[in-house]
C-alpha cells in the first residue's frame, strides 16, 4: 500500500470522550479483518441538516483527516470535518440503548437559529438528533 498524505487532526478538530474512546478501542479489537480505523461520515438529515455515522474502513484517502487515538484511528474526510468541528463524540447508555452520541458543543447561531443539541449513531448506521 502506498502512503497517503492524510492530514493529522487534534482534539481541537474532533473531541472524543473517554467512554467513546474506550468503546471504539473495544470494537476495533473485535474486528477480525485488517482495518485502518473508524470512519466518521455525515449524511443529509437531522435537525441541523446533517446526521453522523461511523463505520470501519480499510482505506485512508489523501483528502482525509486522521486522529490517532490509543489503539485506533478516527478518519474523517475534509467535507465531513466541516460539519464535525465543535462536535463531541460520546458513548452513553440512554435508557438501555447504548450508542454513540454526537453532541454539538457550539453555541446557538447569532442570527437566532439554534444548533442541534445531540445527534446519536450506532456503528452500523447514521443517527438523527434527539
Amino acid at each position: 500500500m502506498s502512503e497517503t498524505s492524510a492530514i493529522q487532526l487534534s482534539d481541537k478538530d474532533i473531541t472524543l470522550t473517554a467512554p467513546a474512546q474506550a468503546k471504539m478501542s473495544e470494537l476495533v479489537q473485535q474486528v477480525e479483518e485488517d482495518i485502518k480505523g473508524i470512519r466518521v461520515y455525515a449524511a443529509p438529515g437531522g435537525c441541523s441538516g446533517m446526521s453522523f455515522g461511523m463505520t470501519f474502513t480499510d482505506q485512508i484517502n489523501d483528502n482525509d483527516g486522521l486522529l490517532e487515538c490509543d489503539g485506533f484511528n478516527v478518519i474523517v474526510d475534509m467535507a465531513t470535518l466541516q460539519h464535525m468541528r465543535g462536535v463531541e463524540i460520546d458513548f452513553a447508555d440512554q435508557g438501555g440503548a447504548p450508542s454513540f452520541v454526537f453532541n454539538n458543543l457550539q453555541p446557538a447561531a447569532p442570527d437566532g437559529g439554534s444548533a442541534c443539541g445531540s445527534c446519536s449513531s450506532s456503528s452500523q448506521q447514521g443517527g438523527g438528533c434527539s
